[in-house]
């Protein structure tokens, strides 16, 4: 997503046995140098922090080229946001932030948690998630405070019922009628963005960071649009995502919208590892714009863009040593706690490429500063 617009789409890569082949980089959009993304992290590159050190490639890897025409970089000019940039651009750890929240600050503070101590970031249910969904609401609220140390709430949801070929919202005082296409042919439903947006910005409370409402309804945004993974307005504070289509057991057509089919054959638990693993990686993916982190070039990373489904999946879910800065910064974490959080969630959800990764850094960060204190000592 980039300056609050998700503009990724249906189309997946094909498998092949051969060497994926290179596509050039967008017009004008320049690969960083070593040094430009050792400089991009915002300390002396001569002394990084163990936490933050990037020289053992088995944790970072440089950002690879484009592989199919698709890819983000190979269809977007991206300028890249330093650890320095960052602080200029952000305006949550200004002064001025209160222009971006409807209660005053209580207190001075260098963090988001210490000048908003009642902040918070709320993830609103759009549609049922119930004991029959693929995927369990309360896992992406757990995840998403691990993931951003900042506190996660829950609002009451949006109450959409489908009637056959329509979507409505149910409220109290009578129900209305939500923007929607309907296919004959497949039976298949989508909602429609802008019909959605609006009434998540006039439920957002005072005490919100941002409000985050995710679907389980296929979404789209404009008639021509296979489909849109979601829309967000950091201006507004606001944006609604939809997982319908990170369940592995269905395939998307690349040319037609409602052209979708069950034929993956694959476990039921599986099937719910990888929908939990994909939605979580979306949803701090997003919660970070809205926090003014724009996408990364410096390394592979959950701030990566993605131009199709086939391209988001096969990011990792960690965060790069500039991203991990800005967000260091911005919520004062220590750095080391939040892997043992992730490492309990990954661990328990049977994420084990992720809890052996976290596994492996906290061991690292751990040696690289019994290394450091050792130096001094001898100083």
């Amino acid at each position: 997503m980039n300056k609050g617009k998700n503009t990724k789409t249906g189309k997946i890569k094909s498998t092949s046995k051969k060497p994926p082949r290179c596509e050039p980089y967008i017009r004008g959009f320049k690969a960083p140098s070593e040094k430009e993304r050792a400089q991009a992290i915002g300390f002396d590159v001569k002394n990084i922090p163990p936490a933050y050190n990037h020289s053992d490639t088995d944790f970072f890897t440089h950002l690879s080229q484009p592989t199919c025409v698709d890819d983000w970089l190979a269809q977007y000019k991206e300028d890249g946001q330093s650890f320095r940039g960052f602080l200029w651009q952000v305006p949550w750890l200004r002064s001025s932030m209160d222009v971006l929240m409807r209660s005053p600050s209580t207190r001075a503070g260098k963090t988001l948690s210490e000048k908003y101590p009642k902040g918070k970031i709320y993830i609103v249910p759009v549609g049922q998630f119930d004991e029959e969904s693929v995927i369990d609401f309360e896992d992406l609220i757990d995840y998403t405070g691990r993931f951003l140390c900042v506190p996660v709430a829950t609002l009451p949801g949006l109450n959409l019922q489908r009637k056959e070929d329509k979507i409505v919202l149910e409220e109290v005082d009578g129900e209305c009628e939500l923007e929607s296409r309907y296919s004959e042919e497949s039976k298949h439903l989508q909602l429609s963005i802008s019909s959605v947006l609006p009434i998540l910005r006039d439920r957002v409370p005072e005490d919100a960071i941002c409000v985050i409402g995710l679907t389980l309804y296929d979404l789209y945004g404009e008639d021509s649009d296979l489909f849109m993974a979601g829309l967000a307005s950091a201006g507004q504070k606001v944006a609604v995502f939809s997982i319908f289509r990170y369940d592995p057991k269905l395939t998307f057509s690349t040319e037609f919208w409602y052209d979708i089919r069950e034929t993956e054959d694959i476990s039921d638990k599986e099937r719910k590892r990888l929908v939990l693993q994909r939605s979580c990686k979306l949803v701090v993916h997003e919660i970070c714009h809205l926090l003014r982190i724009d996408h990364c070039i410096y390394f592979d990373c959950c701030m990566n863009g993605s131009g199709h489904l086939a391209e988001d999946f096969c990011q990792p879910m960690h965060l790069c040593p500039v991203d991990l800065h800005k967000l260091q910064v911005l919520t004062g974490m220590d750095v080391t706690d939040r892997y043992k959080k992730l490492l309990e969630f990954y661990k328990k959800h049977g994420m084990e490429s992720e809890a052996g990764w976290v596994e492996r850094r906290i061991l690292f960060i751990q040696e690289e500063e019994q290394k450091q204190k050792k130096k001094c000592s001898l100083k």
